[in-house]
């Protein structure tokens, strides 16, 4: 199994939205890719939470049956048309993968 963790760290504007909308809208989109290809087994998007400690804004928790389930899902049309708003709202992104 392969655990895909990212986080995005977002602009205070850009697109014509703040922080909290941009991040709003990233969740949603995300959550539209839950199930876009097979091998899928978890997938978690989740906005930072007032009260809660957090450094980044944005953050992506999935797991993916093997590397071969995980390129399918990043080569996927549907996560590629996330790529240019993404890069556009976000100051930094980390992504760390690895395999259990």
């Amino acid at each position: 199994m392969i655990k895909h963790i990212v986080m995005w760290k977002l602009k205070d504007h850009a697109e014509g939205a703040d922080r909290a909308a941009n991040a709003a809208r990233m969740k949603a989109m995300l959550d539209g890719c839950a199930n876009l290809t097979p091998g899928i087994l978890a997938f978690e998007a989740v906005v930072a939470q007032p009260g809660l400690e957090a450094t980044y804004d944005v953050i992506l928790y999935s797991e993916f049956a093997d590397k071969a389930a995980l390129d399918a899902y990043q080569n996927h049309p549907g996560h590629q048309a996330l790529k240019p708003f993404f890069s556009a709202v976000r100051e930094a992104r980390q992504c760390m993968d690895y395999e259990i």
